[in-house]
């Protein structure tokens, strides 16, 4: 991917930090460029490395997150803010600095895919407005039984990752391919796919009804298939954004 947003995470414990890291790291989107333990180290390390993000605690000793987040609104180019911390109660006063997401430890992550997406629609689709040409013919090459097959990207019902292999729902036929489906979604990002679970990727076009199902979770009913798909309540409204003019 040749945009990525950089980040710099901030936090007292070094555990969270590494915690978070590995967590970011999942995503092909994200560049982790520092770490910082203080919020001063995290003033100081914004203004050295100039990230696009900041994952930002709260309760940190002398300058709190809050004091450091107003500190980098005052920048040249300031940061996106997304606070990450134990305490709900500071849910309130993270907003007044402009903050893009508030994440609650211990990070599950679904939410973070939410934060993920939010960061790439705020600081990387202002650049991709112009698509790239050569995409647009550009075909997806899957391997299945030693053969090597190219499939349009936009006969894609729907991607589900199942146990050991990864399964692939076309207009014509299924494919069954050990590719991991973060690659897939990787190299299918210039198409119009969302992730409405942990274990499906949908194309846009095909969706046709979202059906209640529990716990602000929906049923998904795709145009040329019978399979009914969950969205998980913590994809549920960024999916129907995405669908809705």
């Amino acid at each position: 991917m040749t945009e990525r947003i950089r980040t710099i995470i901030v936090d007292d414990e070094r555990y969270s930090r590494e915690e978070l890291a590995f967590l970011l790291k999942q995503h092909p989107s994200i560049e982790v460029a520092g770490e910082a333990g203080s919020g001063e180290e995290a003033v100081l390390k914004t203004l050295q490395l100039q990230p696009d993000a900041v994952f930002l605690d709260v309760e940190m000793p002398l300058m709190n997150g809050l004091a450091a987040a107003e500190a980098m609104l005052e920048m040249k180019k300031p940061p996106k803010i997304v606070f990450a911390t134990a305490y709900p109660q500071f849910g309130a006063d993270a907003f007044q600095y402009e903050a893009i997401d508030y994440l609650l430890k211990p990070i599950d992550e679904e939410r973070l895919a939410e934060t993920v997406r939010r960061l790439e629609k705020t600081i990387l689709s202002p650049k991709q407005q112009t698509p790239a040409p050569m995409k647009s013919c550009g075909k997806l090459s899957l391997e299945e039984d030693g053969q090597i097959h190219f499939i349009d990207p936009d006969d894609i019902i729907f991607i589900s990752r199942e146990d050991t292999y990864t399964k692939i729902v076309t207009v014509h036929r299924e494919f069954h391919v050990k590719t991991p489906l973060k690659e897939l979604e990787a190299k299918l990002r210039l198409y119009p796919f969302f992730r409405i679970h942990k274990s499906y990727i949908v194309h846009l076009k095909y969706a046709k009804r979202l059906i209640p199902w529990f716990n602000g979770a929906y049923q998904l009913e795709l145009k040329g298939n019978s399979e009914l798909l969950a969205v998980s309540r913590n994809y549920a409204k960024a999916f129907r954004e995405a669908l809705e003019l």
